[in-house]
């Protein structure tokens, strides 16, 4: 691997743990904390988590609208966003305020999703992108060790600000490492240079729903997990426990996944990756002991980013030369997807006080996304696309 790759990976991945995996998921293991003080309700929570979600859809939506001339720039706003709005979930103490700074880091997390995908994307190979979207897997590992840790010297607000800390470090690198030398040259492909076949605009339009529903259904589990498993056992630590097993399971994941795509083709790969998904959401309530939590923690962890990959890097084989705006777009029908999910959630589980119904709802939605790819797609990636190399 040539070292001018080796440092956009390095940039990549650190960007991507700064936004993802704790901008945006280091939210998931400090929710018990929070509500054990009784800041908010289930309900409260799930206000928070989709005020985080509309933030990454508006964020993501705007990139699709508006040219870009220096990603470099829009890249380092987006770090510090992410910094800026993380440690402030510790200074602040109004639900009000943290509502907005969740919306803030939504915000921020698309930014950086879009633009350093994008960035790395066109710089780096197909099978390499795995590696990239391993970044997330590794923010959440950091955050699944680092919460408890910085837990055991302080309380919720430490947490936060210790994590605010830790990403500003890695932030500043991953900057320092993936910016353009030469910002001029950034400019987006217009639309009107694409004219895609309709085969491909099919392709592109079940790719969008398929992603929209696996938005709408990961997220149940993206946010409650944690706080599910300390319902089902009294464990010591079960919930960071949980929390580090879905950073093990994903930090390697997207290359598995990257690998297993080279044979089986991107359309099959995705819909595999999103049955096993659906299963990993459905074990923990199906099954209640601490191995079903450990066992679906770990294969949610194997899926999610690697679901992202497999979408983003299929979006490119269809539209190569215009990767920024085709992924503000999938990440638009994702967000969207992403708010509508805990709202749903919060209230059947404040409602029952049960997460079984949350739960096996989201399953079902992820299950209907992996059918709607081979039902919808055909046999037109086989026609119209190149195998994946």
């Amino acid at each position: 691997m040539k070292r001018n790759t080796v440092i956009v990976l390095l940039g990549g991945i650190g960007a991507l743990m700064v936004a993802m995996g704790i901008g945006r998921f280091a939210f998931t293991p400090i929710l018990p904390m929070m509500m054990e003080n009784h800041l908010f309700s289930p309900a409260g929570a799930g206000y928070l988590a989709s005020s985080n979600y509309l933030g990454y859809l508006v964020g993501a939506f705007i990139l699709t609208l508006v040219q870009v001339n220096n990603r470099s720039r829009l890249l380092l706003l987006g770090l510090i966003g992410s910094i800026a709005t993380t440690w402030g979930m510790g200074e602040f103490h109004s639900l009000e305020i943290w509502l907005l700074l969740r919306f803030l880091s939504g915000l921020a997390s698309a930014v950086v999703f879009v633009i350093a995908s994008s960035m790395v994307m066109e710089r780096i190979s197909t099978k390499q992108a795995g590696i990239f979207y391993g970044g997330v897997g590794a923010g959440i590992l950091l955050t699944g060790f680092s919460v408890p840790l910085l837990a055991k010297s302080g309380d919720w607000i430490d947490v936060w600000k210790g994590l605010g800390l830790i990403s500003l470090i890695i932030g500043l690198a991953a900057w320092y490492l993936l910016r353009d030398k030469q910002s001029g040259t950034n400019a987006a492909i217009s639309p009107s240079n694409q004219q895609a076949s309709g085969v491909r605009r099919r392709i592109l339009i079940w790719l969008m729903i398929a992603y929209g529903l696996e938005g709408l259904g990961y997220i149940v589990t993206g946010t409650y997990l944690v706080a599910y498993a300390k319902t089902v056992s009294n464990l010591p630590n079960i919930a960071s426990l949980s929390w580090i097993l879905v950073g093990i399971a994903g930090a390697p994941s997207c290359i598995v996944w990257s690998m297993l795509a080279s044979r089986w083709g991107k359309k099959w790969t995705l819909t595999v990756s999103m049955i096993v998904q659906s299963i990993s959401i459905a074990i923990p309530v199906l099954i209640h002991s601490s191995a079903a939590v450990f066992a679906g923690a770990f294969l949610f962890g194997a899926t999610f980013m690697g679901i992202t990959m497999l979408t983003v890097s299929f979006a490119k084989d269809i539209y190569p030369q215009n990767n920024r705006k085709i992924i503000g777009l999938l990440t638009t029908f994702f967000g969207l997807g992403q708010i509508i999910g805990p709202l749903i959630a919060g209230h059947l589980i404040s409602g029952n006080g049960s997460y079984l119904t949350a739960l096996i709802g989201a399953a079902f939605i992820v299950l209907l996304g992996a059918v709607s790819l081979p039902l919808g797609i055909g046999r037109a990636d086989r026609k119209q696309l190149k195998p994946v190399t």
